[in-house]
Order: structure tokens, then C-alpha cells, then sequence
């Protein structure tokens, strides 16, 4: 994908804003997340990003669909799935309905549970508007690092920049466990083993991937978020404890050859 555009949902938040037509640190503010959401799919149609036609749509189908009438409700703007080409396995939630899906996650993934948590997780950021919230608060960081240059003097610049890669961190650690809990719930609700993020966790932690995907980037560790959604499960055994924890028990996850010619962009 042209330059590694869907490493982190920062960095194609960040695309987004760069494409944004004057103003684009305040469109945040100023436009609604639907017209955000639109542009940046017209960004990456104009990139030839965008899987127009793969197989793959098949197995995405049923699985959305699924987890669309547990989210749909709870947000204002049609939510849409789309399949985008990529080498490193990923998924992220744009502002205004649109959940975008790596090809190659469906070939990392080992069964349905493990897709579903992911997609589950994606669709949490719609609920919680994380993305429009990050662009809003990534420009009042910003306006906050200039701030303390002009008091700190030029000199300063290095530990601002750190100061605000920290305070961006942690908010982004807090968003991405609270979208890890209502992923759980989103898939009990839609009749997927919520356990599948716990085994997707621990896949990530067990790869060789030279990045990590965004559902992990810049996020808290493996263990930790494995320890919250335990402790979520086991606060409510009304939802969760009919569920198995081994994953002996999933469904196995049937794709296509991953051929070229089954892609059409």
C-alpha cells in the first residue's frame, strides 16, 4: 500500500487531515464525521486502495452483517465495510460509519472468532467517536506543544515534542482497552466466543510482525489488556460464562486462495 498508508489508524487520521481542503487542523471542529469519513474514502479510492471485488467480501459479509445489527443502534451514520490491500495484517474504524479491512488479516487470523473480536474492537471506536476525537485532540496537543515553545523558548522543542507523543499515547492506551470491553460485549451480543480477542491477542504476541496492526499499536501490552477482558468476563457470568475460554473451540474461518487474480482494485 502506498506509503504504508494503514500502518496506525494515526497515520491515516493524519492522511486525512492533510487532504482536508483549507483549514484542515481545525476540520475536526467543523465538519461532521460523516464528511470526514467521505473524504478519506475518496482518498483512498483515488489511491486505488480499495478492494472493489475479492471472495474475501464473502466471508466479511455474514460476519459484519452479524455485528452491524448489535452497532447499528447505538450510531448515527450507516456503518459500511470495506476490504483494502495491504501486506501487514490490520483493521481501523473511520469517522461516519466506514470499517476498513486488510486482506491479509483474514489470512493471519486462525478461526471466525478471532475476525469477529477484531471487527467488534473496530466498531467500538465508531460508538465511542474515538476518530474524530483523536483529530480534535491531536490539534489541542499541538496547540499545547506551541504553547510551551513560546514559554520554554526553541531550545525546549525536543522534550515538547516527547510531552506530547506521551500525552497522545495515553489517551490512546485508554481508548483502545475501553474499545476492547465493549468489542466483548458487542460480540456476545452478536453470538461470537468474545474470547476470540484474548486469542487474538496472543497471536499478535506470538508473531514476528515488524509492526504491530493498529487493534495493538501504540496501545496497552498484550498482558495487561488480556487481564482486563478476563476481569470483564468474569464481572458478568449472566453474558460470559457460557463461553469456552480454550481456543480448541472455534469455528474455523474458510478464505479463498490468496491469489492476485481474486483481488480487483
Amino acid at each position: 500500500m502506498q506509503n504504508n498508508a494503514l500502518k496506525g489508524l494515526t497515520i491515516v487520521l493524519a492522511a486525512l487531515s492533510a487532504a482536508l481542503v483549507g483549514g484542515a487542523a481545525r476540520a475536526a471542529d467543523t465538519q461532521d464525521e460523516q464528511q470526514l469519513g467521505a473524504q478519506l474514502y475518496a482518498q483512498l479510492k483515488s489511491q486505488s486502495e480499495i478492494v472493489k471485488s475479492s471472495p474475501l467480501y464473502d466471508t466479511l459479509g455474514p460476519i459484519a452483517a452479524s455485528i452491524t445489527k448489535v452497532v447499528q443502534p447505538g450510531y448515527q451514520y450507516p456503518i459500511h465495510f470495506y476490504i483494502v490491500h495491504e501486506a501487514q495484517p490490520n483493521a481501523f474504524a473511520a469517522p461516519g460509519g466506514n470499517v476498513y479491512v486488510v486482506d491479509s488479516l483474514f489470512y493471519f487470523v486462525h478461526n471466525t472468532e478471532e475476525l469477529a473480536g477484531t471487527i467488534c474492537h473496530e466498531t467500538s471506536h465508531l460508538l465511542h467517536h474515538d476518530s474524530a476525537e483523536l483529530m480534535k485532540q491531536d490539534e489541542a496537543i499541538r496547540q499545547r506543544a506551541v504553547a510551551a515553545t513560546v514559554l520554554l523558548g526553541p531550545k525546549s522543542v525536543l522534550l515538547i515534542s516527547a510531552i506530547a507523543k506521551l500525552d497522545e499515547e495515553h489517551r490512546s492506551r485508554g481508548a483502545e482497552e475501553q474499545a476492547d470491553l465493549t468489542g466483548a460485549d458487542t460480540c456476545a451480543a452478536a453470538g461470537y466466543n468474545p474470547y476470540g480477542l484474548v486469542w487474538l491477542m496472543s497471536d499478535f504476541e506470538n508473531s514476528n510482525l515488524p509492526q504491530p496492526p493498529e487493534v495493538l499499536s501504540d496501545h496497552p501490552n498484550d498482558q495487561h489488556r488480556i487481564d482486563a477482558l478476563e476481569a470483564h468476563f468474569k464481572a458478568d457470568p449472566a453474558k460470559f460464562s457460557k463461553y469456552n475460554s480454550s481456543s480448541t473451540s472455534a469455528k474455523p474461518l474458510h478464505v479463498p486462495t490468496n491469489e492476485a487474480e481474486n483481488f480487483v482494485r
